[in-house]
């Protein structure tokens, strides 16, 4: 059977429509298998994604499939959660403080809830967390890969064995320094994934492979 790819922004579909596109990969390094999948609406309205067990993702057709009703998708577990900001609302100079989405500051838009009455509401500005179960790690599309001697590219996805979910190659997205359409990495030339992805090669045994088919 032929490798499964896992392409982080992928459109995904469930067994009655539209669900969304993949925006990370959620994998368990120890046994190098992709464990979920993350989708988020294109217009979710302020909905968070959901994380897909591998299990749901049908794996023998070319595009992303789940074996789920739509309705059934929106039960699964989110892939955010979030936290208030005690004892925080408009600076001294009148200014609105910001939100927090994974460590990145924002200022307005999503993150408040804005009290209602008389004179001006109250920010309250959140934290949104990315949820990633224990143990695992997650990856998004463009996270740097390092070669022994410096950055080669940036992560694209996975190829991963449709039978056990181990993960067998990592792909190079398009942009990569040897302008190749694609680059795929063996997974047993991974030494850790901390930061983007660490390889045991350099950048010239990369360059070496042969051309992904």
């Amino acid at each position: 059977m032929p490798e499964a790819e896992f392409t982080i922004g992928a459109q995904a579909s469930c067994s009655d429509g539209f669900c969304g596109k993949v925006t990370r990969l959620i994998i368990d390094p120890a046994a190098r298998t992709v464990t979920h999948l993350v989708i988020e609406r294109k217009h979710r309205g302020g909905e968070p994604g959901r994380l897909v067990p591998v299990r749901l993702v049908d794996t023998t057709t070319g595009d992303i499939r789940l074996r789920c009703t739509v309705a059934e998708f929106g039960q699964l577990d989110p892939a955010e959660e979030t936290d208030v900001v005690a004892n925080a609302g408009y600076r001294q100079d009148g200014s609105v403080p910001g939100y927090v989405i994974d460590g990145g500051i924002g200022v307005g838009g999503p993150g408040y809830g804005l009290g209602v009455g008389m004179g001006r509401g109250e920010a309250t500005p959140i934290v949104v967390h990315n949820v990633v179960p224990a143990g695992e790690t997650d990856l998004r599309r463009g996270e740097h890969v390092h070669a022994l001697d410096g950055e080669i590219g940036r992560v694209k996805g996975f190829l991963v064995d449709p039978g056990d979910r181990h993960v067998t190659h990592v792909l190079l997205q398009e942009g990569h320094l040897w302008g190749r359409k694609e680059v795929s990495i063996p997974v047993s030339a991974v030494t850790a994934v901390d930061d983007g992805i660490r390889l045991s090669l350099t950048k010239k045994q990369v360059e070496d492979l042969p051309a992904a088919e």
